[in-house]
């Protein structure tokens, strides 16, 4: 049906000055990754771009910096200190907007790599594990070379290619990258108390992945009829949809079913979402699209923060001037929620660092990007409570946020803003 190459022959079709681009999360093809690191001696000033990848980034290596710049659209674990080495940049995108880039060629790319599924017997491969922004990549490349996979989940939806559309086959039996669910804490467990508080039955959620938000869907087990509608999704939902609690009967967008862009977790996620009619897998254009969000009525966006500020503003991707994550989704779907009917945008996070400093500050660090303004937030969430900041004036903000902040730091907190504001 199709000729297959080895990784190191279909690598061979990139040159110096190329823009690779590299499907994302758990779909990262761990097999053409390696092969086209293993070139590093051959090539100079290859731009890898990606959002966030699961597995290995041996690309990203200091080492390499004359084979390959990493530019990241949501930057991982795997490439964050590409940032301080020198040899990688961020380029800040709503993943909503992320296949934009590519279909009005604002971002060109020569070769794409992807991670299928073996071909059925039409010719037509799933993207598996990862849609997000791969399809619109696929149209824009120039070459597009595939890792088959046997153990890549066939999912339904959007993310379908036939075989035509691939320039290049190369066949790897591996394990798909296994991300392991955070179990949460008791200072988590009692913020995921809090949200879930918040959310009614009849509700349509979006969270990512953590222990914030596994700790949310522990919490849920009483609750009935919720759907989801979100970017991405993890083991946590698996018994929640068994149990009948995620069902999906009262969405307007996609009802009956639960959506998403991408999956992460363990191999029973991955063996759930296998043929699996009830997961939809759809490009982030349709996912994140705040238009389609809104249409669910009483939709909720659960999300977290680096820190936010006593007017409301939340820092997300950054610690200071330092880039640490990203923009995301987060944008999407508090707006998305925030203008449904019913809905709720929340933002949760602990009331301090690991190391004791509190994240609910005066004013952000210096150089702190702001995520979501203080004109979108609405709710903020920590283990001391609930600070309902939607339609409240700055003076309102700030109490209720000081309620909720680390009884250590309430009065610090307190003090310097108001001296900042001389009330």
């Amino acid at each position: 049906m199709y000729k297959t190459v080895t990784a190191e022959e279909a690598l061979q079709v990139v040159k110096s000055n190329d823009r690779v681009y590299i499907q994302a999360a758990a779909a990262a093809p761990q097999s053409l990754v390696k092969a086209l690191a293993a070139r590093h001696e051959e090539l100079r000033n290859v731009e890898v771009c990606h959002l966030h990848t699961e597995g290995v980034a041996p690309y990203a290596n200091p080492e390499f910096s004359e084979s390959f710049h990493v530019n990241s659209f949501f930057i991982g674990k795997n490439v964050r200190h590409t940032l301080k080495a020198g040899n990688g940049t961020y380029t800040p995108v709503f993943l909503s907007e992320l296949p934009r880039l590519f279909q009005q060629r604002i971002i060109n790319l020569d070769v794409v790599l992807i991670h299928v599924s073996v071909p059925d017997r039409h010719g037509y491969c799933s993207l598996g594990v990862a849609v997000e922004a791969i399809l619109a990549a696929i149209d824009n490349a120039k070459i597009v070379i595939a890792q088959v996979n046997p153990q890549m989940p066939r999912t339904h939806g959007a993310g379908v290619i036939h075989i035509t559309e691939i320039d290049y086959f190369v066949e790897s039996d591996e394990e798909i990258p296994l991300h392991q669910m955070a179990q949460p804490n008791a200072i988590e467990a009692k913020i995921g108390n809090y949200v879930a508080n918040l959310i009614e039955d009849r509700s349509t959620l979006q969270m990512g992945i953590g222990s914030i938000p596994n700790a949310v869907l522990k919490s849920l087990t009483n609750h009935k009829d919720l759907g989801l509608h979100t970017e991405m999704f993890s083991d946590g939902v698996i018994d929640l949809i068994l149990d009948n609690v995620i069902n999906g009967n009262y969405k307007k967008i996609n009802r009956g079913r639960a959506l998403s862009t991408f999956v992460m977790g363990s191999k029973r996620l991955y063996d759930y979402v296998d043929d699996n009619p009830f997961v939809e897998m759809r490009a982030s254009n349709y996912t994140n699209n705040a238009a389609y969000i809104k249409q669910n009525p009483q939709m909720v966006a659960i999300n977290s923060a680096i820190e936010v500020d006593l007017t409301g503003q939340v820092c997300a991707d950054s610690i200071g001037s330092s880039m640490y994550s990203g923009v995301g989704g987060q944008m999407d779907f508090i707006r998305g929620a925030s203008l449904s009917k019913g809905g709720k945008a929340i933002i949760a996070l602990p009331s301090v660092t690991k190391n004791g400093v509190s994240r609910i500050v005066p004013i952000l660090k210096p150089g702190a990007g702001v995520v979501t303004t203080r004109a979108h937030v609405q709710y903020v969430v920590t283990e001391y409570g609930i600070a309902n900041l939607y339609g409240k004036t700055i003076k309102q903000r700030a109490e209720a946020l000081i309620k909720i902040a680390h009884p250590n730091h309430r009065m610090h907190i307190e003090k310097a803003f108001f001296e900042m504001l001389r009330l």
